[in-house]
């Protein structure tokens, strides 16, 4: 059997590794369990969509021939009841007169918004930002972009894109939490989804590690594995 001297160093790192990661397998649990729990659709914020979104019908529309430069992709957008064409993914034509858009307005990204967002949700204010950090709601989405923020609890927000008039994505408070926790799940405290990260990997090889101490701890410590031994 295992020296009394060296249990004791055993069971001591035992005690701290857990001390040290027992926090972090809390938020493992917790988040585990929020995932678990939650409609994903709800967290997309999918019930302050409109369940159906009208497809606005244009004629007249200039040929995608006559359009200045190379087409490499083209879509039809509604701009506030006006037709668009988004070339290259990257400018906006107005498809009756051929003419460039430079960015969308602040009424015209409202009425983007309002195509998309429930009819009774009341706007509260509207702004633009040019620039997300790393920690941001809206990090990695097209900017600069239009930010519309509604009267309630849940405090919604919907960005549209001011460059090509697109309805980017919203936000609100449980989806918050889901990313919060989604960080401190995935240890991935800059983009959130890098599960190959340095940090989540040492945790998981500590965890690993305080498990596998517990079951030697148990071993050399069970009076019936002593009985067992003492047979041999």
């Amino acid at each position: 059997m295992v020296k009394r001297k060296t249990a004791l160093k055993l069971r001591k790192a035992h005690r701290y590794l857990g001390l040290f990661i027992g926090i972090q397998f809390i938020m493992w649990t917790v988040s585990g369990m929020y995932f678990s729990w939650t409609d994903i659709d709800e967290i997309h914020g999918d019930h302050f969509r409109k369940h159906h979104v009208e497809q606005a019908v244009f004629s007249s529309l200039i040929a995608p021939a006559k359009l200045p430069g190379g087409v490499k992709s083209l879509q039809l957008k509604d701009i506030a009841g006006k037709p668009f064409y988004l070339v290259n993914d990257e400018i906006l034509i107005d498809a009756e007169t051929g003419e460039e858009k430079h960015g969308i307005t602040e009424g015209e990204a409202l009425a983007i918004a309002g195509k998309y967002m429930r009819e009774d949700l009341m706007i509260s204010g509207i702004e633009m930002i040019e620039e997300t950090g790393d920690h941001h709601e809206y990090r990695g989405g097209r900017l600069p972009a239009y930010v519309i923020s509604y009267e309630t609890a849940e405090n919604i927000k919907a960005y549209v894109s001011v460059s090509d008039g697109s309805f980017q994505t919203l936000r609100h408070r449980d989806w918050r939490w889901f990313d919060f926790l989604w960080m401190t799940h995935t240890m991935d405290y800059e983009g959130r989804d890098d599960f190959n990260n340095l940090v989540l990997r040492i945790f998981s090889l500590l965890g690993f590690i305080t498990v596998l101490s517990g079951f030697v701890l148990w071993y050399i410590s069970s009076p019936s594995v002593r009985k067992i031994l003492k047979k041999f």
